[in-house]
Order: C-alpha cells, then sequence, then structure tokens
C-alpha cells in the first residue's frame, strides 16, 4: 500500500510570505512522531511518504491519484485544515483516512467526524495493524512504550518537504505539569532514552550531513547529570552542530557544571519559560519558579554565552497589563535573543480549558486561532482586544530596529541580519492585524475588536460585565452588571 503522512498548517502559514519569515526564525524540520510512524510501514514492505505543510506546497491533486492511506498529524491549530483535507479526500478519492496527534488525542470523537479511524496518544505499538486491517476500532487508543530504546529512529528518507535541522527526542513527557501544557498529558509517564541510543541517533545525523539539531525534549535538562552525560559524548566524540537549540527549565542556572558542558557541545540556544515575573501568576500556572530564579537564569545564559529565547504566557488571570510589559522590559534589559510571547491558549485536555469552558469565558471555537498569536478567551484584567494589543506590543517593543545592532555586537553581525529580518517581519504582521481589525470584518481580529463594542452597546459606556464565583463547589460564573470606575476596562471576580 501507499501511505502519505501529512502535517497540515493553517491558512496563514502557508503564504509563502509567512514561510519566508520562519526561516529568520528558525530552521525548517519535521515533527519526529509521522517519520517514526512511517518508518515502521515503510520496514513493513509499504511505501511511505512524509509531508509538512509549513515549509512547502504540497500536491494534493497527485498524491490523491495513488494513495490508499492518509494519516493526518493535528495540532489544535492545525485541525480546522485537518479535518477540511480529510473531507476532500472522502470526497474526491476511495483512500482510507487516519487522524492522530495531540487535538485528535484530546478530542476523538470530533476528529471520527472526518476520520475513518483515529488513533489517540502515541501510535507506534498500533499503527501497523491499523493500517493493514488487524485493529478495526473506530477510536484506538495507542500503547505507550515502556522502554523507548526500542523504538525505530525517524527516518528522514521518507521526507518530501525541506528540512536542514534534525530533531531528537530524548524523553518523553515532562516532570512538570503547567495547567496549560498539551505535551505532558499526551506523553504519560515521563520516560528516558538511554544515553548510548540518544548518541546513536546524533551520530546518524552528524553522518547525513546536518548541520543544525533540535532536542524536542520538554526540558532537556531535566535530568542534569544524564544532560552532562550526552554532552560528554557529543564533545568527545566531535557530534558538535552549528547550532543546536534545547528547552530548558530556570533551574539549569544553579550548575555550573552542566552550563558549561552544554556550551561546549553547542547547545547554544535554549528557550526558557520565563511566562511571568508576578510570583502569584507562576504559582497560579503551577510553574514550579521563582522571579529570582529568572533572572539568575537570564545572566548565566550570557556567561556562558548560550543564547536565550525568552518565552512569556500573556493573559495569566494573575497578570495585568503592567505586570505583561514589565516582563517585556525585563527580557529586553538581559539581552535576550529572542522573545516568544505565546497568548495563554486554552487547550482541549488541559485545566486551563476545563476553567475556560466552567466559567463560560471563550470567545471563539475556531480551532485555527488556537495558535497562541491569538486571544480566545476573555481575561481578568483586559477585555480581549487588550490582551491582543499587548501580544502586538511585546513583539514591536522587542524587535525594534535598534535592537538588531545591539544583538549583533553580543552574538555576532551574523544574527544582527537576522533580528532585522524579525524586526521587519514582526512590523508588517502586527500592523497587518491592526488594520485587519479596524476594516476587514471577515477577520478574526475584526471580530475580537467588535467584542469590546458589543459590551459597550449592550448596557451604555459606564457599565461593564463582571463575572462572579455563584458556588465553590461548582466554580461556575455568571454575569453580573457592576458600575465600572473607567468605562470597559476588566472583568473581576469577588
Amino acid at each position: 500500500m501507499k501511505i502519505v503522512f501529512l502535517t497540515p498548517t493553517s491558512d496563514l502559514r502557508r503564504l509563502w510570505l509567512y514561510r519566508l519569515g520562519g526561516r529568520f526564525y528558525g530552521h525548517p524540520n519535521a515533527i519526529t512522531g509521522p517519520l517514526i510512524l512511517g518508518g515502521i510501514l515503510k520496514n513493513a514492505g509499504h511505501e511511505v511518504e512524509v509531508y509538512e505543510e509549513l515549509y512547502a506546497k504540497v500536491n494534493y491533486k497527485k498524491l490523491m491519484r495513488d494513495t490508499d492511506v492518509f494519516c493526518i498529524y493535528t495540532m489544535t491549530s492545525t485541525a480546522k485544515r485537518a479535518y477540511e483535507l480529510a473531507d476532500e479526500i472522502h470526497a474526491k478519492t476511495d483512500a482510507r483516512v487516519l487522524i492522530g496527534g495531540i487535538h485528535a488525542s484530546a478530542l476523538p470523537k470530533e476528529a471520527l467526524m472526518h476520520a475513518d479511524q483515529v488513533i489517540t496518544g502515541e501510535g507506534e505499538n498500533v499503527i501497523l495493524d491499523v493500517v493493514e486491517g488487524r485493529i478495526t476500532k473506530k477510536i484506538v487508543a495507542g500503547i505507550p512504550s515502556s522502554n523507548l530504546d526500542s523504538l525505530p529512529l525517524p527516518d528522514y528518507s521518507i521526507l518530501k518537504t525541506p528540512c536542514d535541522c534534525a530533531n531528537v527526542m530524548t524523553t518523553r513527557g515532562c516532570t512538570h505539569c503547567c495547567t496549560f501544557c498539551t505535551t505532558s498529558r499526551m506523553f504519560e509517564p515521563y520516560r528516558q532514552r538511554s544515553v548510548d541510543s540518544v548518541i546513536d541517533e546524533i551520530r546518524r545525523y552528524k553522518e547525513m550531513g546536518f548541520r543544525y539539531m533540535n532536542f524536542e525534549d520538554d526540558n532537556f535538562t531535566a535530568d542534569k547529570e544524564r544532560a552532562k552525560e550526552i554532552c560528554r559524548r557529543m564533545i568527545a566524540e566531535n557530534l558538535i552542530f552549528k547550532e543546536t537549540f534545547f528547552f530548558g527549565r530556570t533551574d539549569m542556572a544553579e550548575d555550573e557544571e552542566l552550563l558549561d558542558l552544554l556550551s561546549k557541545a553547542h547547545l547554544n540556544r535554549v528557550l526558557i519559560g520565563i511566562e511571568s515575573l508576578n510570583q502569584d501568576a507562576l504559582d497560579e500556572i503551577h510553574k514550579g519558579q521563582r522571579p529570582a530564579d529568572i533572572k539568575k537564569a537570564a545572566q548565566r545564559c550570557r556567561q556562558y554565552k548560550i543564547r536565550l529565547i525568552a518565552s512569556l504566557v500573556l493573559g495569566i488571570d494573575s497578570d495585568t497589563r503592567e505586570d505583561i510589559r514589565k516582563a517585556v522590559e525585563f527580557v529586553k534589559e538581559m539581552d535576550a535573543y529572542q522573545l516568544q510571547p505565546a497568548i495563554l491558549t486554552p487547550y482541549p485536555g488541559t485545566p486551563v480549558y476545563r476553567k475556560m469552558m466552567e466559567e463560560e469565558r471563550m470567545v471563539t471555537g475556531d480551532w485555527s486561532q488556537f495558535d497562541m498569536m491569538n486571544v480566545t478567551f476573555r481575561p481578568v484584567h483586559m477585555t480581549p482586544w487588550e490582551l491582543q494589543e499587548e501580544f502586538y506590543h511585546a513583539v514591536r517593543s522587542f524587535y525594534n530596529f535598534k535592537s538588531a545592532f545591539r544583538i549583533g555586537k553580543i552574538f555576532g553581525w551574523g544574527y544582527c541580519v537576522r533580528r532585522l529580518g524579525l524586526w521587519f517581519f514582526s512590523q508588517a504582521g502586527s500592523r497587518g492585524a491592526e488594520f485587519a481589525a479596524k476594516h476587514v470584518p471577515a477577520t478574526p481580529y475584526y471580530k475580537l475588536r467588535s467584542l469590546d463594542r458589543e459590551f459597550l452597546r449592550q448596557e451604555g459606556d459606564d457599565t461593564v460585565i463582571h463575572e462572579e464565583l455563584l458556588s465553590e463547589e461548582n466554580a461556575r460564573l455568571v454575569p453580573v452588571k457592576v458600575k465600572a470606575e473607567n468605562g470597559f476596562k476588566q472583568w473581576k471576580k469577588h
């Protein structure tokens, strides 16, 4: 059989201008799941191809002529596109459609409305039986592998879209469980591969000629001694890449031996979830860190020449607009290499999603908006559009023209050019969205901005709708009319 794996992306991200802008942020890579599952099917004698819409246009007309099974990977922000593709495949071909991934795992019945079968969770132990017809259940629960070393490595030979950066997952799951996170719930329990297995994979990618590598673990430094051993092996065997990215936490700053090894092994880009400088906000999302930890981590990264990508979560209930701006200024002052502002997004299956649904604070059900760049709920201390404006303000404030030259002096002039590209695309993107919010009614930005006007029309300029807790037992919020001091500025719990 011919089997095609598809990783869809949203309409916006398929635009050539967006793809060009993405080149300034990072390097084309591929989700490892389809490459592992595809490799299993290839080794069983099937013809397999893997495509990622984010990096190239896919010729669906050609694929629909001779493909027997389409396997579509879903994240929440790509679910709408995934369902559109599945429906089109069913309308034009006799091919079977299987849907899996994080979103389908959270909402399998929804995904099944567009698929012949849905695989939830980790699919390595069921994919072959599902494709070959031995498992016929409509919703198939994946069986997590207790021994990750037994799983095959990603097979890049079946990938048909651009990729110049290899992805390595040395663990599955996370030792923490932040309230907004999906992957810590998708990959349970937390498991590790052996260091030998990880080094074998890295060696393969070095032999294949990859110049860039990403460690895709939620927290590569969760087990510090293990991370040190991987770095030592990379250094000893000269498995050094031009640039290696990883996810870390602020606690890595406590171990200078670890930082030294990370730097020497050329793990020179790290994304750390700062999220907020407000301790109440950090406690609310179960982050398990303090503002002092954040500041120390930033200083240590500079000391060891590890370029910091600072992630902020915008819209946590405990945070005000002033808290958000304070965090952005902090990130600028510590000369972070990049900023990743992420609007708090209630993903299905997470405590944040359940909370927003119980409190009736969701403002859209369009999954394509659940991409951490669009507001999908009503914040506590500002309106939805005000939170959206804070996202744009964060982007424009951080990626300004002058900052490119400062980054060039610190990290090298090649990075100055990259920052100039990010400056241009961030300015153009945010200004374009704000224009659409005012003048293009068909866009989600216009609809979001109109929510403010709708509230004002309902009760007049001096009244807002606040939300009041009805009872602790059901945690249900209902609208209560109260007088606002400064017009339509916030919702508040009483």
